[in-house]
């Protein structure tokens, strides 16, 4: 039996595509037709109530969402695949807590200047929202930045799934930013020779840098 991925090109499902193919693992990938910050279907509510992609059911039907928690599954699943360190580590506990670092401060303060009317009630507030969540966007990855100072990567000495978050989340953000170890990550993991191909078709066509070819 295989995996099912339900994503659409340039969202952020791409780091789970990417996981999937680092592992080996048999998916079936089934592409949503809708470009990325645009509604998806109403009729994928079906599949997600929440109406969010990526969505993975695993070969046992399981069905899983939140970008950061089927990393850390298929990272557990699929040890011999080195997608990051064995639970119970020190590294592991360094994993969960970047992984879930990024999700709730570099995701959702983009999310909050993308849909700033999802987070306030004032009509007249979203401007107020969209400049709280620059500051905060920063500020978390400033924070990223001087993990990086002193290592190629967020976790160990070698590229985890961590990485790939890392690296979406940045390449959204925009090179040149005043975040160069985050932009050097982001380059090392689009030129990989596994995710380089998957890079390319989500995100070539809608971010200015052809990340892991330029710098």
């Amino acid at each position: 039996m295989s995996y099912k991925l339900y994503n659409r090109d340039g969202s952020g499902g791409f780091v789970v595509e990417a996981a999937l193919a680092l592992a080996e693992a048999p998916f079936e990938l089934v592409r949503i037709e809708s470009k990325p910050s645009t509604p998806l279907p109403e009729s994928f509510r079906a599949i997600n109530p929440r109406g969010q992609v990526p969505v993975l059911i695993t070969p046992d039907g399981t069905m899983m969402t939140e970008s950061a928690a089927i990393l850390i599954h298929l990272a557990a699943c699929h040890r011999d695949k080195d997608l990051g360190p064995s639970p119970g580590t020190p590294d592991h506990a360094r994993l969960l807590r970047w992984l879930v670092f990024m999700s709730v401060n570099i995701y959702e303060s983009m999310l909050h200047q993308i849909y700033p009317e999802r987070f306030t009630s004032d009509a007249d507030g979203t401007a107020g929202v969209i400049d709280a969540a620059k500051h905060r966007l920063r500020d978390g990855l400033a924070i990223l930045e001087q993990q990086l100072e002193n290592s190629d990567w967020l976790v160990g000495e070698q590229m985890s799934v961590a990485d790939l978050y890392l690296a979406m989340l940045n390449a959204w953000h925009g090179a040149g930013r005043g975040f160069a170890q985050c932009d050097a990550l982001t380059h090392r993991v689009a030129g990989h020779p596994v995710v380089a191909p998957l890079w390319q078709r989500n995100f070539d066509h809608r971010l200015k840098t052809k990340w892991g070819r330029e710098g």
